[in-house]
């Protein structure tokens, strides 16, 4: 008995010194794993980058490449030729096709509108395409007669279509920001899990402001042929 008040506190003291060790041990794992996730984010975002850099100079949306609008699945054009907005803007902006927005000439007033802050637009691609991103264009408030681009869309939701099982897979949603560059481009998911589709389907599902009609000026799409093999080579951009 009269050994045990210098046994335990020496036990305790072996104890804690294992259970530190262990602990340190954990840690120590743990850091390691953390570096090593990290270093694969990095690496992700490294190949995100690199893929989606060498997709977007090819623009399958481009109507002198072949690519039309479905327009059974397309929003109506709005007209507002009878309302008094259009007789003050008759002079810059009259209602064009939604085709328009598959032609480069992006000037104000040469976009597509639709009725309200929801619609859509179907492109027909010209070929079956592997999806990497998409680009919305619109113009700068600079630009803008009124000062101001609340027509503009704003958030947005991409799908890719399969028109023989009539399929719609949703590949990413976005918001194009009136305050950064008119032209934006959005990776979508399609790029990590890759399925080729004939056609893509734009839904805004708001815009910036305008209570009448919303405003798409231009649309690129990117990606890659489904027939190609370790070739980029498509439409110009």
């Amino acid at each position: 008995m009269e050994d045990l008040p210098n046994v335990f506190p020496s036990g305790l003291k072996t104890l804690w010194n294992s259970h530190t060790l262990i602990e340190t041990q954990k840690l120590q794992n743990l850091l390691e794993e953390v570096t090593h996730l990290r270093a694969e984010i990095s690496s992700l975002k490294e190949f995100t980058q690199m893929a989606l850099e060498s997709c977007v100079k090819t623009d399958w949306a481009l109507k002198s490449s072949g690519a039309t609008i479905d327009i059974q699945r397309t929003s109506q054009t709005y007209d507002c030729k009878d309302s008094c907005l259009c007789r003050i803007l008759r002079f810059f902006w009259t209602a064009s096709p939604p085709d328009t927005i598959l032609q480069p000439n992006v000037f104000p007033g040469n976009c597509w509108a639709f009725k309200g802050h929801q619609g859509q637009v179907v492109i027909r691609l010209p070929a079956r395409v592997y999806l990497t991103a998409i680009t919305v264009q619109h113009i700068t408030k600079e630009a803008s007669p009124s000062g101001t681009v609340i027509s503009a869309p704003k958030d947005i939701a991409v799908f890719g279509v399969d028109a023989d099982r009539e399929e719609e897979t949703l590949l990413g949603m976005f918001t194009y920001n009136v305050e950064k560059d008119p032209m934006q481009t959005f990776p979508l998911k399609n790029m990590l899990l890759p399925r080729a589709f004939s056609h893509v389907k734009l839904l805004v599902k708001s815009n910036w402001g305008n209570p009448w009609y919303t405003c798409i000026y231009r649309v690129k799409v990117h990606g890659k042929m489904e027939n190609q093999k370790g070739s980029t080579k498509g439409p110009d951009k």
